[in-house]
């Protein structure tokens, strides 16, 4: 059974940085992606980034340059530093984890079926 437990959310000012941390146990596929997405309040979730098993990477537009997915294969734990947070980045980030995608977008929230519990990052101005 696939377990996916973010950490490493939090409150920070503007211009700060935070790495998320997705532990990932009980997977067994050797070929995968993985992905952070989050969720604004009343909003569907949106993908921020996604990180494959052949390390190809895709931001979305609105973190690209500020954002960086990374997974240590050997702690089996996804990451997502973030650097230069905006007060627009506040949202519930959850880690994401499914067969490999092999489009050049970022895949919808319906590819993914195994997901964690979310952890929440606040951005104060």
């Amino acid at each position: 059974q696939v377990q996916l437990v973010e950490s490493g959310g939090g409150s920070v000012q503007a211009g700060g940085s935070l790495r998320l941390s997705c532990a990932a146990s009980g997977y067994t596929d050797v070929r995968y992606s993985m992905a952070w997405f989050r969720q604004f309040p009343g909003q569907e979730r949106e993908g921020v980034a996604t990180i494959n098993s052949d390390g190809t990477t895709r931001y979305a537009g609105s973190v690209k340059g500020r954002f960086t997915i990374s997974k240590d294969n050997a702690k089996n734990t996804l990451y997502l530093q973030m650097n230069s947070l905006k007060p627009e980045d506040t949202a519930m980030y959850y880690c994401a984890a499914d067969r490999v995608f092999s489009g050049s977008w970022l895949p919808p929230q319906s590819f993914f079926h195994d997901w964690g519990q979310g952890t929440q990052v606040t951005v104060s101005s």
